[in-house]
């Protein structure tokens, strides 16, 4: 079963499908896999065994006669443990969630299962997800699976580890600020984040009421193989009728676009703040698989990214909605990391903040234009491969933080692969950011990224 276990999630429906193998030994493999990892990785903190192996057995049955649970029929998946997962402990990372069980599923974790998915547990994010590391004050530390003294990142820090490691072939991460990009470039496995209003956010701990910020959050599938974001986005993608924000834009096919039509821009440094020689190295690779393939390919770079505000939005309130979403938990012991949210920041003043509003309208308009030369932007994730556990919230490693949270401010989706590794053996991963609306271009051109340099490879665990 070890194929399964490393093989994409396309492929192991298939074989459920074409009766290769049952769904019940999927799950069942899947199970023994986190059970032999996690004591290493802590990334699955609430397992649905019992519940899995039924739906498993209820997803055989339905198959000996001829029937189909949906597109999905009898593929395992975890869950971050931000969404909502009815019947199943859902804390969000904070300590007022503890015992929460919700009585039903995010929108998202909805759509899967109702396609047929088996969700096997849930896994770790940091509190609220708003940390580029994965820890918690109930479940603890979650460790990177191709070094356990290093992050896997965050927040979907859980689902990138599990899914490096064979536990599970695809989660639902989430990404106000680069949280599904992180996890996967420092896990070496793909992730998407769509669009700004593709996806509801419905059932997640940061949901679709959180005025001025509200747009940077977007719920996105992480999973090894970038053929596995194209079968999964669009069954999450699309109003529910709960979720103000979101769009019924119709969805291109990757299969459909055509590299030698597409123009993409490279860039590695970001004003002062500059990559290393190795990720130089492997942006370049990525950009020459792209080149070879018949794109048009320039380094170039917008220069009012030197001037992004960031992630400023979620401090300008002084941390009033960090704490409204703390209250709304019942929380009172928080994280060090949430507390720089709500500790030591002051609001700005009313003329302030609608200044900063009018600043961010101006920085997305500029990006928007630099977009009108070029279909795709190709970039490193972070200047640097998975870190000490900790060293994410040094100084000197914030200001990186801009190579992702810039397009959440845009709202534009971006995909993740994996293009190369480090001195140290570590995974090194790419992002490739289209224009809005369009996550076909970013998933072909990471799709070539993959082929050409060799995408996911498995940790030694």
């Amino acid at each position: 079963m070890n194929e399964i276990l490393f093989a994409s999630a396309k492929s192991i429906k298939e074989a459920i499908q074409n009766k290769k193998v049952s769904a019940l030994e999927v799950v069942e493999a899947h199970l023994r896999r986190i059970e032999e990892v996690n004591p290493k990785l802590n990334a699955v903190v609430h397992l649905a065994s019992d519940r899995a192996l039924s739906e498993a057995k209820r997803a055989d049955s339905a198959m000996a006669k001829g029937e189909s649970t949906g597109i999905l029929h009898g593929l395992p998946m975890t869950v971050k443990d931000s969404h909502d997962a009815q019947g199943l402990v859902s804390t969000g990372g904070t300590k007022g969630r503890e015992t929460f069980v919700p009585e039903s599923d995010a929108t998202a974790v909805s759509r899967m299962r109702s396609e047929g998915a088996i969700v096997l547990g849930k896994t770790n994010t940091p509190e609220l997800t708003l940390a580029f590391e994965t820890d918690n004050l109930i479940y603890g530390r979650t460790n990177n699976p191709y070094n356990l003294d290093r992050t896997p990142g965050g927040s979907s820090g859980g689902a990138g580890a599990i899914i490096a490691s064979g536990g599970s072939p695809v989660d639902l991460g989430t990404d106000t600020g680069g949280s599904v990009r992180v996890p996967s470039g420092f896990c070496g496995i793909s992730g998407l984040k769509p669009t700004s209003g593709r996806v509801p956010r419905t059932g997640h701990i940061i949901s679709h009421s959180l005025g001025a910020i509200d747009s940077l959050t977007t719920v996105g599938p992480m999973a090894r193989f970038v053929e596995d974001l194209t079968m999964v986005y669009p069954i999450i993608s699309g109003p529910d009728w709960i979720d103000p924000a979101i769009v019924p834009m119709a969805l291109g096919n990757p299969d459909d676009v055509d590299i030698k039509q597409l123009r993409v821009a490279y860039f590695t440094d970001i004003g002062n703040i500059a990559s290393p020689g190795q990720i130089v190295a492997v942006i370049k690779s990525a950009a020459t698989a792209l080149k070879d393939r018949g794109a048009y390919v320039q380094a170039d770079i917008p220069s009012a990214i030197t001037r992004s505000p960031g992630t400023s939005l979620l401090t300008a309130d002084g941390g009033a909605g960090v704490r409204r979403l703390l209250e709304k938990a019942g929380t009172n012991e928080t994280h060090s990391w949430v507390r720089r949210f709500v500790q030591g920041t002051e609001s700005l003043p009313v003329e302030e903040y609608t200044e900063l509003l009018e600043q961010i309208d101006r920085f997305r308009s500029e990006m928007l234009g630099f977009m009108q030369k070029y279909d795709a932007v190709l970039c490193p994730v972070r200047p640097f491969p998975a870190l000490p556990h900790g060293e994410s919230m040094k100084a000197e490693y914030r200001e990186s933080n801009s190579f992702t949270s810039t397009f959440n401010l845009t709202g534009w989706p971006g995909t993740v692969v994996r293009a190369g590794t480090s001195s140290e053996g570590l995974p090194i991963g790419v992002q490739l950011i289209a224009r809005p609306w369009r996550e076909d271009v970013a998933l072909a051109l990471a799709s070539v990224v993959e082929e050409s340099l060799g995408g996911w490879k498995p940790p030694n665990i």
